[in-house]
């Protein structure tokens, strides 16, 4: 899996409509405050053990300043929230030509799956997790609190 963490102090997702290019009406806009927009890819040979490794590592990151100035504190001890979107493209590659290729993004199907079971891994932390759509185009704005952004691979990580 990848995931791009980016501290925020709001996020919000809404749905475009193919046909009409308006937000879609049946999606609900998600909204958070304080917390994380986790831009999330999945490819086919992520499982639980990707899953499990990093609920736990997000739930526990210490990028949020104590009274001190010092990130030091957790999304829990800031009541903090996430915004998940599933992200296909994070699995782009564009070494060759100019048009990226998405062979390595997981098959529709197994990438939906493993995306909302992070999703409720992470719920299972405690935390509170909105969603975007899985496969849909969407709008995503937030406010990157810091900058701070983190990038997750797995991959990387032998996990």
């Amino acid at each position: 899996m990848r995931i791009v963490l980016q501290k925020v102090s709001d996020g919000s997702v809404d749905v475009v409509d193919e046909l009409t290019g308006e937000r879609d009406p049946t999606f609900e806009p998600q909204r958070i405050g304080v917390g994380y927009v986790l831009l999330v890819g999945v490819e086919d040979s992520d499982g639980a053990r990707q899953i499990a490794w990093l609920a736990h590592k997000i739930s526990n990151l210490r990028v949020f300043e104590d009274d001190n100035g010092k990130m030091n504190r957790s999304i829990h001890d800031v009541n903090g929230s996430i915004l998940s979107i599933s992200q296909f493209t994070l699995y782009a590659d564009a070494r060759k030509g100019n048009r990226p290729s998405f062979v390595k993004a997981g098959a529709p199907d197994h990438a939906d799956r493993i995306w909302r079971q992070f999703n409720e891994a992470l719920r299972a932390e405690g935390l509170v997790v909105k969603e975007g759509r899985f496969g849909a185009h969407m709008r995503v704005n937030l406010a990157n609190d810091g900058p701070v952004t983190i990038i997750f691979d797995t991959d990387e990580l032998g996990i």
